[in-house]
């Protein structure tokens, strides 16, 4: 039998450890009970010499970020990095491995080395991103080409993949029900919430060209006496296009394990994104985020939200300013929610990041041994 816990974990990643926590932190953390994880991130341009900076910020997840000497324009990048990484593979016994990406721009680096197996956890529609770089559709063709399995981030997103390759499977946002259930008991504002009047609405992520400001610019402005509360990232787009009100409060970034102290003073949570083609194929992580805390959620209408939380009442759905403001003075006057909360925790009960983690463990173990089982009887591996 394939000894698939020995197997090492070599993520490619577009997003940065320390970045927003979402996907890829909930599932490499996970993966890191049964296997070393090495996360590779996009390269630093820039560097008076070559290097990899290596960080474990978790037990058993080591975070490798090439530092390179050259500019980005160069064209050398790629080679540099194969380098760096395969001397690093070298030096700390990498030898029985598998790729997982979440981006096919690194692609042109795995190509170099010889994985046990490669997965695509394909979590966005990263070509239909603001500045994706044109060649990124052409790599995640040879990407699919060379997948052994495709895990997509939606089931818009999986119907957009699943002709293309013969072993795709959909895995949505899933939940730590127990660390945003905590703010159902928080009693207390952070110093820079506390002072914020009521009624407040809140954002937490990244903001960037899927948010839609000129829906919020245009609520805020018919409800001034309504606080509208943004924290995380302002990526890709200038700080100056957002809506400046005396009504909206940005709080900037905050630490994974803050977030529920924030929510928890929140009065209605809300997802306002906009209707582009960034946004086509989203499954907000944020949705069972925002249920766990318990608090009602206003989202427009994206396709995966209306499917799985929408038709199910879940989450309420506005797709114009009217509409938000409607839905947000019902909610303000609606002091029963025991019902919906036993939804909300039903609902909750199904649906879990270890869950996630087993079901994709069971793939790819699965595959793996698929794999070792077709080899010529001289390469097999037995323990």
């Amino acid at each position: 039998m394939y000894n698939t816990t020995s197997t090492d974990l070599v993520c490619f990643s577009h997003l940065r450890w320390n970045f927003v926590y979402q996907r890829p932190q909930h599932l490499m953390t996970r993966f890191a009970n049964k296997h070393r994880v090495f996360f590779i991130e996009e390269p630093v341009f820039g560097a008076e010499a070559d290097f990899l900076r290596v960080t474990t910020p978790v037990t058993n997840v080591t975070v490798i970020t090439p530092h390179l000497h050259a500019s980005e324009s160069t064209g050398t990048g790629e080679s540099l990095q194969r380098d760096l990484i395969s001397a690093y593979f070298v030096d700390n016994s990498i030898v029985n491995y598998f790729f997982w990406y979440y981006t096919p721009m690194s692609l042109a680096i795995g190509n170099s080395f010889n994985p046990k197996m490669i997965v695509y956890d394909c979590m966005d529609e990263l070509s239909a991103f603001r500045f994706a770089p044109p060649v990124l559709r052409e790599r995640e063709t040879q990407l699919f080409a060379k997948a052994d399995l495709v895990f997509t981030g939606g089931y818009s997103l999986y119907e957009a993949k699943k002709n293309r390759h013969p072993d795709v499977h959909a895995f949505p946002s899933s939940i730590d029900a127990a660390h945003f259930g905590a703010a159902r008991t928080f009693q207390h504002d952070p110093e820079d919430q506390r002072l914020i009047p009521r009624l407040r609405i809140g954002f937490y992520g990244v903001i960037d060209e899927r948010i839609d400001l000129e829906l919020i610019e245009a609520v805020a402005l018919r409800k001034p006496e309504w606080s509208f509360i943004f924290i995380g990232p302002v990526v890709k787009i200038s700080e100056n296009q957002l809506p400046r009100l005396a009504n909206i409060h940005y709080l900037g970034m905050k630490r994974y394990e803050e977030l529920p102290q924030y929510v928890a003073g929140w009065d209605i949570a809300m997802m306002p994104f906009a209707h582009n083609e960034s946004t086509r194929y989203i499954s907000p992580t944020k949705t069972p985020e925002y249920l766990a805390a318990g608090k009602p959620v206003i989202s427009t209408p994206i396709n995966d939200v209306l499917r799985q939380y929408g038709r199910t009442g879940l989450v309420h759905i506005a797709g114009t300013a009217d509409e938000f403001i409607r839905v947000a003075m019902l909610l303000e006057k609606d002091s029963e929610r025991d019902e919906w909360l036993e939804k909300v925790d039903d609902f909750l009960s199904q649906n879990s990041w270890d869950k996630t983690w087993q079901k994709m463990s069971y793939h790819i173990n699965r595959k793996l041994q698929e794999k070792e089982s077709t080899k010529p009887e001289k390469e097999k591996i037995y323990v």
